[in-house]
């Protein structure tokens, strides 16, 4: 009877052996390469810092790693570049980039509970009531001024602000927002004084028409958005932009002077303007308000609706712009929320100067 062969020197228990072997090896290699074994380190220097404490001991591969991490690469904004962009770091107070902000901050109730009297009083009040004294207001001094503006646009020319010298050296520039309005004494005074004046209005029939040196007509309607070429309605209303996208356009830095006769619109212009930090770029705004109604997409009841712009001025005076002039409008119905209430009339033109343009 043939003699039987032993079970270990079969084939397969070879192969099991061989895989087990190169198994083994496979791990001590990969155990090897991630965990590398911790160099001897010399002697603590004076004033560095002692090794951790107890059961915050670091992985030795941690620390490999964190010197492995202190090279960061950038993405350059070329794509198939080769070489990494660097962007360092602003040091404090250098410049940074702004916060972007989605809505104005509230200003507290004016009594304890929400009142519609009480808002009423408050606002009415405080646009009544001049921050800063302004002692020339007027255009007489200025060349070809004519007497025919139809209602005051007031300006301050007060020698500690900038305006009036601008306007000797011909560098001051004049926006002037409006609806159809044939009311544009202002704006061709403020051109024949040498002022460089920009007037949007998209009842205009010509995109761009310039009369004389100084005065440029523009088919634009300023809006508190940009229209979204992708939404089909949008595309009905393509001349219409935010103040901030033309000034990028136009290459404009600065507007000395901003007027505003846009029909309700002014509440969310003005809270745009506010928002992405544009206003900061004028030295004087000069805008007819409306009080008649909340005005285009202002909603909520009508405390909510008061106190709204009532914070929407507080915060330009946080940004240095002071109440200098209010014309209160007694040609328009005495009008406060659709209600004959506070003995308001529907419309008041403000006049505010930044304080920051010296």
């Amino acid at each position: 009877m043939p003699k039987e062969r032993p079970l270990w020197r079969g084939p397969a228990f070879r192969l099991c052996l061989l895989s087990a072997v190169l198994f083994l090896c496979l791990q001590l290699g990969i155990r090897r390469s991630w965990c590398p074994e911790e160099k001897p380190r010399a002697p603590a220097a004076a004033g560095r810092a002692p090794p951790p404490a107890r059961g915050t001991e670091q992985h030795p591969g941690a620390a490999a790693a964190a010197g492995r991490r202190r090279v960061t690469y950038v993405r350059s904004g070329r794509r198939g570049s080769a070489a990494p962009g660097c962007c360092p770091l602003q040091p404090p107070g250098g410049r940074r980039r702004k916060t972007v902000r989605w809505h104005i901050e509230l200003q507290p109730w004016a009594s304890q509970t929400p009142s519609l009297n009480y808002e009423a009083l408050r606002f009415l009040k405080y646009i009544s009531t001049s921050q800063i004294s302004c002692e020339r207001m007027n255009l007489n001094s200025l060349r070809e001024y004519s007497e025919t503006t139809k209602k005051p646009w007031s300006i301050c020319l007060d020698e500690r602000f900038s305006l009036i010298h601008r306007i000797r050296s011909k560098q001051c520039r004049l926006y002037s927002l409006g609806l159809g309005n044939d009311d544009n004494q202002f704006e061709i005074s403020m051109a024949n004084s040498g002022c460089e004046v920009h007037r949007f209005d998209p009842s205009i029939k010509s995109a761009h028409i310039q009369e004389g040196r100084h005065l440029w007509y523009h088919r634009l309607s300023i809006d508190w958005r940009d229209p979204n070429p992708a939404i089909a309605a949008h595309k009905l209303h393509s001349n219409t932009k935010k103040l901030g996208t033309i000034l990028n356009e136009f290459g404009h830095q600065k507007i000395d002077v901003l007027k505003a006769d846009v029909e309700s619109a002014e509440w969310k212009i003005l809270e745009n303007l506010i928002l992405e930090d544009v206003v900061e770029q004028i030295g004087q705004l000069v805008f007819e308000v409306h009080i008649h109604w909340p005005g285009f997409e202002v909603s909520g009841n009508d405390s909510t609706v008061v106190r709204y712009w009532y914070s929407l001025l507080r915060e330009l005076e946080l940004k240095d712009f002071k109440l200098f002039h209010t014309y209160k409008d007694l040609s328009k119905p005495q009008m406060f929320l659709k209600k004959e209430a506070f003995n308001a009339s529907s419309c008041y033109t403000l006049s505010w100067v930044n304080t920051r343009w010296t």
